[in-house]
């Protein structure tokens, strides 16, 4: 027996994924060249799964801030937030993200990952309740876990199916806290957002909204979903995390709830965290900046987004229910997925493979990110290179009639675009 016999499933599974030309799961990139493209094994590809939804991680007034805080500061600060590892532009950092969202408090944490784990753990312990959304991520999911809170599901994006939990609970000691998000990390589809706040209003509950994949991309100033549908006075916490829109690593929670700095001293994940080094605090804050003063970076994606979407619909992929930066194309199983995965890549065109248990109602799907620095030309060609290589494989007929259909699943359903086979 061994210790890792528990993971025979898993290991089979990752063994088959090893026995291709390439893994999708173990990629290394050998040079960055830009937000959108690189070079993997001395073939020149197109990046279209990366996150780098604004494509500032060449920015040079975000790489010029973080040269200049190594310099100040060193390389990081070896001590977390609530021994040595504060400095200055954390705060500043704090203070910016406050100010951006209009709210009193705000807190920095390591990652995106963690934020949720410090959040949602501390904010609901034993005696209280989280009502999560089916789709969250595992974040959400992991956070929920470690407070000890009772934990719910409702259906994904389904209000009355939430009103329904919360009902069962009127009455039930202790605070009730709904948790969803802005763009679920793998339809990209967003939450309905002001029929769920109906709903928590009604029932006394508290909001935390992940604004992960959704700041930059949504709302009047790249807020999030919160502030696309103006309800933003409505959700208690914010959280989001500064490794998409933003170009770095970390995350943070935003909040007007008096009391929120005890959080401090009361969240393990971030009391026992070593902080995040000044050079990525540094270029935050810059990319903060640049979120907030190129409004045209925001309206880019979301012409991209756009784009890739629709020619994907017309060349029959059956897709996500929405186009924003995330665009999923759903594939018939987990063979489909990594075989046409395979065949991109080796035309030039980097892609993400999504296969469950990370995937909501065991959908496998090839999953991308558009950024706001792809050009036409490289959408365009992206979009080529899916007609071909689904052809190729078998995955598309060469002619096809547009349609929407439904996925049914146990979790409810989901529409998704698509086209149906003509003749």
């Amino acid at each position: 027996m061994s210790l890792f016999d528990k993971f025979a499933p898993l290991t089979a599974g990752y063994r088959k994924l090893e026995g291709r030309k390439v893994n999708p799961f173990n990629i290394a990139f050998d040079v960055i060249l830009s937000p959108t493209e690189a070079m993997l094994k001395d073939r020149h590809v197109l990046l279209l799964g990366t996150n780098n939804y604004l494509g500032l991680t060449h920015d040079p007034a975000v790489i010029a801030e973080a040269i200049e805080a190594i310099r100040s500061f060193g390389t990081g600060t070896t001590g977390s937030r609530i021994a040595n590892g504060s400095y200055d532009c954390h705060r500043q950092l704090e203070r910016a993200l406050a100010e951006f969202y209009g709210r009193k408090y705000a807190m920095v944490f390591s990652t995106g990952y963690q934020a949720n784990l410090g959040i949602l753990s501390t904010i609901a312990g034993k005696n209280d309740h989280l009502i999560v959304d089916a789709d969250s991520h595992a974040s959400i999911y992991d956070g929920s876990r470690l407070g000890h809170a009772q934990v719910t599901r409702f259906r994904h994006n389904d209000p009355d199916d939430l009103a329904r939990r919360l009902r069962r609970l009127a009455g039930v000691p202790g605070d009730k806290v709904v948790v969803v998000e802005g763009i679920y990390s793998m339809l990209g589809d967003t939450a309905p957002l002001r029929d769920l706040v109906e709903v928590k209003r009604e029932w006394g509950a508290y909001l935390v909204i992940d604004e992960a994949h959704s700041l930059g991309v949504l709302g009047a100033t790249g807020r999030g979903l919160a502030e696309a549908e103006h309800v933003e006075a409505e959700v208690d916490f914010i959280v989001g995390t500064f490794s998409k829109s933003l170009g770095g690593v970390g995350g943070f929670c935003v909040s007007d709830l008096d009391g929120f700095e005890i959080l401090r001293v009361a969240s393990r994940p971030y009391m026992f965290t070593a902080s995040l080094p000044p050079s990525v605090i540094s270029a935050t804050t810059a990319a903060l900046h640049q979120l907030r003063s190129r409004p045209a970076l925001r309206h880019q994606l979301t012409e991209n987004s756009k784009r890739l979407y629709s020619g994907l619909v017309d060349l029959g992929f059956y897709l996500g229910p929405q186009p924003n930066p995330i665009v999923s194309a759903i594939m018939p199983d987990a063979e489909t997925a990594c075989a046409l995965w395979t065949t991109l890549l080796q035309a030039g065109l980097y892609t993400n493979v999504s296969l469950p248990p990370a995937t909501p109602r065991g959908l496998a799907l090839l999953r991308m990110s558009v950024s706001a620095v792809h050009t036409y030309q490289q959408i365009d060609h992206a979009i080529a290179l899916f007609a071909q290589a689904g052809r190729a494989i078998g995955l598309i007929p060469r002619a096809r009639a547009r349609r929407r259909a439904t996925y049914a699943s146990p979790g409810g359903e989901t529409t998704i675009a698509g086209d149906e086979a003509q003749g």
